[in-house]
């Protein structure tokens, strides 16, 4: 049985444990929640100890490793740019439509209560927005410990994002220890949240428990809901992909298609971009024309750095919670929420699914001022959302690269 499989299962069986205690209404079985409810605790806690150290030190690893390979040639720079200006775009645009969407169409409000009052027991404080001034003053952190004690994460990425550049400016032999050092930092946290992932069923069980006897089958609505919004933002990625490919790639939309078809059916089966590259290489070449070299050096730097879904989806996911939770985000906390997106994607793009969901949707959370503890119950379904994830990413993948060749004559 995989992973995502026994998460799922220990949704079901604890939302579904939960409220059966709560029909039967004996105060000595419902007891067993005061046991349970620190157990669900522990493992948000487990899983939140490991995220500040992770993304400092993927940041750093991966914009280093970024700039070296822009260094490297043309092909390579024109691609970063390509990648960048997508992601950005993409982040803009849930910033804007999906608070719209959750305007016209909300969480139903018996839906959302049940979802807090399940989580009740383990909330957190949310910080008061902050004033614009104020605001851009926090971008560089006076102390970068100190952030990181605080989960201050849009000055911690800002902090990483420059020592990243600043570390390709020393020479190799200074500079080889000192990512050795943050590389070795991101493969112990990877072990770790393995670890903690590892028992994530008995975690959701937990979790799911308290959920179920507090608000019955209730939070299934807000749940449902999710699971429609962020398979529609994926799917929405991979649309758009289309005519801006047409436009900015000069392909057709029906060679576009048939080039994409066949990685888009691998990318279903395996929920993975990576195993889609094979795919993606042949369409590249014989039915996009594009030449072995701009295809050997975009694809393969696009499935190592690129993932566009990661920005809009992620957002997306912190923008619903804060809807369900009635979190007004103002501009700064968007803005925010966009920066580490956008720059946290580049870092945690070659990580298994279940571990970036965390990794990545924290950091935002945190910047926007979002509680946490209701994505400790959406993992659980991110197995369908990934579906649509992958589908966005290797479309993009494509299209990005044959823009990237139109740009690239003769090479």
């Amino acid at each position: 049985m995989s992973s995502s499989t026994r998460i799922v299962l220990g949704l079901v069986v604890g939302l579904g444990a939960g409220a059966f205690l709560a029909f039967l209404n004996q105060p000595a079985l419902s007891a067993v929640i005061s046991y349970t409810d620190p157990v669900g605790t522990l493992w948000i806690n487990a899983l939140r100890m490991t995220v500040v150290p992770l993304v400092i030190a993927l940041l750093i690893t991966g914009i280093a490793s970024a700039a070296e390979t822009a260094a490297t040639g043309r092909i390579a720079a024109r691609a970063l740019v390509v990648f960048a200006a997508f992601l950005v775009l993409a982040a803009l645009a849930a910033i804007i439509l999906v608070p719209a969407v959750l305007s016209l169409w909300p969480v139903r409000p018996e839906a959302a209560a049940a979802v807090r009052a399940g989580l009740s027991h383990a909330a957190t404080a949310i910080p008061p927005p902050v004033p614009l001034g104020e605001w851009v003053t926090r971008i560089i952190p006076t102390n970068p410990i100190g952030a990181a004690a605080e989960g201050a994460m849009l000055p911690l990425v800002v902090f990483a994002l420059l020592f990243g550049f600043a570390a390709t400016r020393i020479e190799m032999k200074v500079r080889a220890p000192l990512l050795g050092f943050f590389q070795a930092v991101v493969e112990t946290m990877l072990v770790l949240i393995g670890w903690v992932l590892w028992v994530a069923p008995v975690g959701v069980f937990a979790l799911a428990l308290g959920v179920g006897f507090r608000s019955g089958a209730g939070a299934a609505g807000a749940v449902g809901y999710y699971l429609v919004l962020m398979s529609a933002v994926g799917a929405g990625v991979m649309i758009v992909m289309y005519p801006v490919t047409m436009l900015l790639g000069r392909v057709s939309l029906v060679r576009f298609a048939r080039a994409a078809a066949p990685a888009q059916v691998v990318a279903i089966s395996t929920q993975s971009s990576l195993a889609s590259l094979p795919a993606m290489l042949t369409s590249a070449q014989s039915e996009l024309g594009i030449s072995r070299r701009v295809a050997g050096i975009a694809l393969p730097l696009a499935v190592s750095l690129f993932r566009m879904t990661s920005p809009p989806v992620n957002l997306a996911i912190v923008i619903f919670i804060a809807h369900v939770y009635g979190v007004h985000l103002g501009v700064t906390q968007l803005a925010a929420g966009m920066i580490v997106a956008v720059v946290t994607s580049l870092g945690l793009v070659s990580l298994p699914s279940q571990i970036t969901f965390f990794t990545s949707t924290v950091p935002i959370s945190f910047a926007m001022g979002v509680p946490t503890e209701m994505l400790s119950i959406l993992i659980a379904v991110e197995v369908i959302p990934d579906i649509f994830r992958t589908l966005g990413n290797v479309t993009a993948d494509l299209g990005a690269t044959a823009i990237v060749a139109r740009r690239s004559p003769g090479e």
